[in-house]
């Protein structure tokens, strides 16, 4: 299909021509003279300001002098992006205070005694020439590149008069005239001048040179046309954007803009916020690219270069659990997290199953944890008082509500959005419950095996499952079916959404016909969904060896369609035939990382942006059992998962470092971890010996030790449970 932009006519009425408007500011400039535009020669006050009385600096009365509290005159100069052309009209030595030289005595790091270079009462800025070119003697910092964007950092955040001062005293300049000159283009629209400053300011690159100008003329184009100037528009789309070789569809979409009737129209389809919004300063970021950085220096430079410091010390400090600001990040020292900040003790233990607890899952508001057990109850729990938030009785947690009536043992488990509902499986069965009353809402049988996964939408609009009858099926908030997949590839065991709600990842097994029907629900979640029945040869002959791939699958929401990014095989028959299985899958909250536990003693971390494996995590035990991991700490910063040696292990998510190894539960597998969505500090753990434990940071003072709190051993008949229950401190 030819293209909407070269069958445009070549003659059209009421053409704009393309010069720039006309457009001067009124400000007075004063400009360093330099042999080189990077390099100024010295200069004296008096000779800036006895051309004009207008311009000589104020001086300060004489009580004034001397004091410290003495303010700087006012100057016109405001806080911004430097340039040579940029004024300076007179500047006090001092930055405003008095002639002092910042309390100490006059040291002149070399040069006069009269204050580092500055006379004391703002008579001459002496050129300050130093030997070599690095910041130091051992130094690999460019000297000039430093002061160049100290002299930046001083412009934006306002002491403009220092700036000036250093500019003079250095012999350095933040950037040359045209710089300048080419922001005022930009930022004015003065688009042929903003095109012809490119080849000065160092584009020469052929290819950057052609989307520097295509990124100028498609501003230009969308401004013509949000000025209701279609005629203009017409030209600058056939004369400039086309012959700029940019993907045909790009152009096209372009093309489609001009039938826009209306501006608000316009900057809806083209994502774009308009000529009097932020678009032009957008463009010029986006140019910086195109241009090099030792001409037009980036942005805020140096703050860039301190968040880049920041994350690297961030990245080493494995330990890392609280939120930085400027009471605990200091430029002065390197970032480091204490240790006994990590919650790695038992603060509470929950005793109110009577049977094995299989998995947990904290309310989004954090005050609340829901359990699945083995024993056919789902337990909501009110949580207590931190012991660390409060000097008074260390913990209070109740069973706020034993939800009954599940004809099978509970596998899993997630909170709505604004947490009202609560949903559970049992086997091939999901059941919706009011969290507030205890009622159960309605049941749901769309599923034909057990039900293995179960997540609500990152919209709130619905929730989605997965069983092993390898369907997938979308629900409406009130339990109607809104879509179904299937039959999908695998057999799955878990499923979880990105929380940009564009994917669904899904872990299981691939169908064979091997699988028998599951015509009776299983009791027991000790034989995991990999089983494949013996062989001739018995329980563990050759004769039943088969192979069995694994596969973490990921679907694109809007099209349904998959891709496998993980594909493993593995020995599935014999005495280890449960060797293998993906259990598990957790997702990162930036949609980045998802996390798989794989049987044997092995978790992956998955980079779902290149498909490859990002770090693999070692020394916890599984085997046998559903093991489900997750995310924990400030930014995700932790690994935790349980282990079937009865441990809690964390590890540190980008290194991989195994951090902790908590003891504490009793005999069997812990199967389920939970970090909690608001506190940092605390996360809870499930196991096979009917307890859940809360884990904490160590409080300051271990008064919760000595206030034992009595637990229930057995649940009472009733279906609601209020204001008792109550938990239990560590014994």
């Amino acid at each position: 299909m030819q293209c909407f932009a070269c069958s445009l006519p070549t003659s059209l009425p009421g053409f704009l021509d393309a010069a720039d408007p006309e457009h001067t500011r009124a400000r007075k400039r004063q400009r360093i003279e330099s042999s080189s535009p990077l390099v100024s020669s010295t200069h004296t006050i008096s000779d800036l300001s006895t051309s004009t009385p207008s311009r000589r600096m104020m001086r300060l009365s004489e009580p004034d002098h001397d004091s410290s509290l003495s303010v700087a005159p006012d100057l016109s100069t405001h806080a911004g992006p430097s340039s040579l052309g940029g004024v300076f009209d007179g500047f006090a030595g001092t930055n405003g205070a008095s002639g002092h030289t910042n309390g100490f005595g006059p040291v002149s790091n070399g040069t006069s005694s009269m204050g580092n270079g500055i006379s004391k009462h703002g008579k001459v800025i002496s050129k300050v020439t130093l030997p070599g070119t690095t910041l130091y003697e051992d130094s690999f910092v460019d000297r000039e590149e430093f002061v160049r964007l100290v002299i930046q950092s001083l412009r934006d955040v306002g002491y403009i008069e220092s700036a000036a001062t250093l500019e003079a005293e250095s012999g350095y300049t933040m950037e040359a005239p045209e710089v300048s000159q080419f922001r005022q283009y930009i930022l004015e629209g003065m688009w042929s001048k903003a095109e012809a400053a490119l080849m000065r300011l160092g584009v020469h690159e052929e290819e950057g040179l052609w989307v520097a100008k295509f990124l100028i003329s498609r501003q230009k184009y969308l401004e013509l046309l949000e000025g209701k100037k279609p005629t203009a528009a017409l030209q600058v789309l056939r004369n400039e954007l086309a012959p700029s070789n940019v993907d045909p569809d790009k152009l096209h979409s372009l093309s489609s803009l001009i039938m826009c009737s209306e501006p608000e129209d316009l900057r809806r389809r083209a994502e774009w916020d308009g000529a009097s919004g932020t678009s032009r300063h957008q463009l010029l970021h986006t140019l910086h690219d195109y241009i090099p950085s030792a001409v037009m220096i980036p942005q805020q430079r140096f703050a860039t270069l301190l968040n880049q410091a920041r994350t690297f010390q961030l990245q080493r400090c494995i330990y890392h659990n609280s939120t930085l600001n400027s009471s605990n990040f200091s430029l002065y020292s390197d970032h480091h997290c204490n240790k006994s900040e990590f919650p790695s003790m038992t603060t509470t233990i929950l005793e109110v199953h009577t049977d094995e607890v299989w998995n947990i899952e904290w309310s989004h508001d954090g005050a609340y944890l829901a359990s699945a057990s083995k024993d056919r109850t789902a337990i909501i729990w009110r949580r207590g008082k931190s012991s660390i938030d409060s000097s008074a009785s260390p913990q209070d947690w109740t069973a706020h509500l034993i939800l009954r009536d599940h004809p099978y043992p509970l596998g899993c488990l997630t909170w709505s959005l604004d947490d009202s509902i609560l949903l559970t499986s049992t086997e091939q069965f999901i059941k919706m419950w009011n969290t507030k009353t205890g009622v159960c809402i309605r049941t749901l049988e769309e599923h034909t095996e057990t039900v293995t996964a179960i997540s609500w939408l990152p919209d709130g609009t619905g929730f989605i499952s997965g069983g092993l009858d390898r369907k997938i099926v979308i629900w409406d908030a009130d339990g109607k079916v809104r879509d179904a997949w299937g039959p999908t590839a695998i057999r799955l065991t878990d499923l979880a959404v990105t929380p940009d709600f564009t994917h669904l990842v899904a872990v299981g097994m691939e169908h064979t016909q091997n699988f028998p029907s599951a015509s009776e629900p299983s009791q027991s979640r000790g034989a995991q969904t990999g089983d494949v029945p013996p062989g001739p040869g018995g329980n563990g002959g050759q004769g039943g060896v088969s192979r069995t791939m694994h596969r973490m699958m990921v679907f694109d929401l809007a099209t349904k369609q998959t891709e496998s990014l993980a594909v493993i095989s593995v020995n599935s028959a014999g005495s280890t035939r449960l060797e293998g299985d993906l259990t598990s899958v957790q997702i990162s909250q930036d949609s980045r990382y998802a996390l798989v536990n794989h049987a044997p003693n092995e978790i992956h971390l998955w980079d779902l942006n290149t498909g490859q494996m990002a770090c693999r995590y070692e020394g916890q035990t599984q085997g046998r059992h559903v093991i489900r991991s997750c995310f924990g700490g400030i930014e995700s910063n932790f690994v935790v998962s349980g282990s079937e040696d009865g441990k809690v292990y964390v590890w540190h998510r980008d290194s991989g470092t195994l951090l902790e190894t908590l003891s504490g539960h009793g005999e069997g597998s812990v199967n389920s971890v939970a970090w909690n969505p608001k506190n940092e500090r605390m996360f809870a753990s499930c196991s096979d010996d009917r307890t859940i434990r809360i884990w904490e940071a160590p409080p300051h003072e271990s008064h919760f030790a000595e206030q034992p709190i009595t637990g229930l051993t057995h649940p009472p008949h009733s279906s609601l449970l209020a204001e008792t229950g109550k938990g239990k401190t560590r014994q």
